[in-house]
Order: C-alpha cells, then sequence, then structure tokens
C-alpha cells in the first residue's frame, strides 16, 4: 500500500507538499514564510546554523502548530553573509574564511562523511533542545545527496523517525538512459529506505527563483501544473524584500515575490482544483512513526 493510500488518499490525486525552504537564513526569510504559512504553503524547514535562527525557534515554541522541519546545512552560498558549523570539530566543512563552503563541490572535496554526520546531528539535536517540534529534513542545496553523504542522510532519518525530502529514482529510467551502472548503489539506498517505510516522493519542482520579477505567478502556476499524480515536493523561498534581504542576494526580488504569491492569495485557485490536495510534512511523520511503533 502507498503512502498516499495509508493516508486515505487516492493515488490518482495530485497530493502536493508546499515547502518554504531557507527559514531562519535572516529575520526577511523568517517574515516571508510566517506569512506564506498562513496563505498557500504548508511547511518549511529551518537552516540551524544561521543567524535568524533563535527568532524562528522561539516563534517555533510559541507556535507548536507550524509544520517546520531542519534544512541540513553544509553550505554558506553568499559572498558576505556567513555562517559556520554549530559543531566546533568539524575542520573540513570551515572554509578559510570562517565560514562554511560556498559551494556543493567544496563541500564534497573537503569534508569527510563523518564530520557531515557530527554536524547534521548538532543542527537536529540543537532544533530539538530549542523546543521545535522537528517534523522532518531535507537540504540545504542539495549537498547530502551526493553519494559520499547520501547514507548519512537516510540513517539520520531513520534514527530520528523523521520523514526527509528524497526524490523517486526509477531504476528503469536510468536503465534506459544508459545510467544505471554509475548509480546503482544510488538507487538500491533509495529503495531500502522506501522499504523502511521513508516516504518517496513521485515528483519534484526545485525551479523556485528561475522567472523574471513580475512574472512569478504565471512562473509558479505552471510549476504546479507540471506536477503529476502522486506525492510532490514544491520548493519555495520566501521572504520579505528590504535593505537586509538586498544586502544578501541577488535574487531578493524573486523571493520577495514568492512571499506575496504564497500568503495573498494569488496561487489560490491552482491549488483548489478537484485533483489537487496540498499537505505538510507533518502527516508523514506520525505515519511513519505509527508504522514503527506498530
Amino acid at each position: 500500500m502507498s503512502v498516499l493510500q495509508q493516508l486515505g488518499i487516492s493515488p490518482d490525486q495530485r497530493v502536493i507538499v508546499v515547502h518554504v525552504d531557507d527559514i531562519g537564513m535572516c529575520a526577511a526569510a523568517n517574515e516571508g514564510a510566517l506569512r506564506a504559512l498562513a496563505g498557500s504553503a504548508t511547511c518549511g524547514s529551518i537552516m540551524v546554523p544561521c543567524p535568524a535562527f533563535e527568532q524562528i525557534a522561539r516563534i517555533a515554541r510559541e507556535r507548536p502548530e507550524l509544520d517546520l522541519g531542519v534544512h541540513l546545512t553544509l553550505n554558506a552560498e553568499y559572498e558576505t553573509y556567513r555562517w559556520g558549523p554549530v559543531h566546533e570539530e568539524v575542520a573540513g566543512l570551515v572554509s578559510p574564511d570562517g565560514g562554511m563552503w560556498r559551494t556543493t563541490r567544496e563541500t564534497v572535496d573537503n569534508a569527510s562523511a563523518e564530520e557531515v554526520e557530527r554536524e547534521l546531528r548538532s543542527q537536529i539535536d540543537r532544533a530539538l533542545d530549542a523546543g521545535i517540534d522537528v517534523t522532518h529534513l531535507d537540504s540545504h542545496m542539495g549537498t547530502v545527496f551526493d553519494l559520499k553523504f547520501i547514507e548519512v542522510y537516510l540513517r539520520l532519518a531513520r534514527d530520528y523517525r523523521l520523514p526527509c525530502f528524497i526524490p523517486r529514482v526509477r531504476r528503469e529510467v536510468l536503465e534506459a538512459r544508459g545510467l544505471l551502472e554509475g548509480l546503482e548503489g544510488y538507487v538500491e539506498l533509495l529503495e531500502a529506505a522506501e522499504s523502511d517505510g521513508l516516504p518517496i516522493f513521485d515528483h519534484f519542482d526545485s525551479n523556485s527563483l528561475h522567472f523574471e520579477p513580475g512574472t512569478g505567478a504565471e512562473h509558479n502556476r505552471s510549476r504546479v501544473e507540471g506536477l503529476g499524480p502522486g506525492l510532490s515536493y514544491l520548493i519555495t523561498h520566501c521572504a520579505v524584500g528590504g535593505a537586509e534581504l538586498e544586502a544578501i542576494t541577488d535574487d531578493w526580488r524573486q523571493r520577495d515575490e514568492e512571499h506575496r504569491l504564497y500568503s495573498d492569495g494569488t496561487l489560490a485557485r491552482v491549488f483548489a482544483q478537484p485533483d489537487v490536495r496540498t499537505i505538510g510534512m507533518r502527516p508523514l511523520r506520525e505515519l511513519l512513526r505509527s508504522e514503527r511503533s506498530g
């Protein structure tokens, strides 16, 4: 029986987790996420090493109904806005300026899997110790999906009994494209995760910020329409525009536009289609934990 069937949902439905990434990155990201979560977004994840973590942790304690996970963070991508790891003994994760590496490639080249596991456990533990009802795990910049780190990611999901974002990798598609040989081990890991009860997402869309300012509504409607039947993960990066966000990132206009689109009802109609249902990650966590306790 599929995850959706276990939740009492028809597999013919387009069931979409509408997810806000990068919460905790700065105050503007926190405010944008909270507004989106009061609108069309269903859940989001927190960057524990970042400067605005304490602010969102306080809000999460005051509002336990919020569906918030940990955005497992192994990079600090911005030129001047920097953060370092939570754990003190992960030298391979630290660039010469004291912050995390800016790119996934640098992290993969310099950090060991042991250091990554040490750091990510510290991030999850810090969130739990702060009183956040952590509902799920996912990955900032997708760094944990590298073959060097993917086992750590899946082990953390199992150990903490938390669903994590895992996109379905279809063996037959890879085989048809001649790619299976190099990815056989990767596919086996994901198949084992599904056998263990971790939910696998049939579709996902991470093309969040790749639109010209002013065209975000059309862009996001198209993203939703591109998701087929089954369980999907739709990534957004909602933040409130202003001096803080402008000083951090060149895509501040897109982040601000996304926060408005997901909070002001603009996208409500596309999510209200008869074959569309939105869901957070908390129901998936409760299903996973009920299976493991049964």
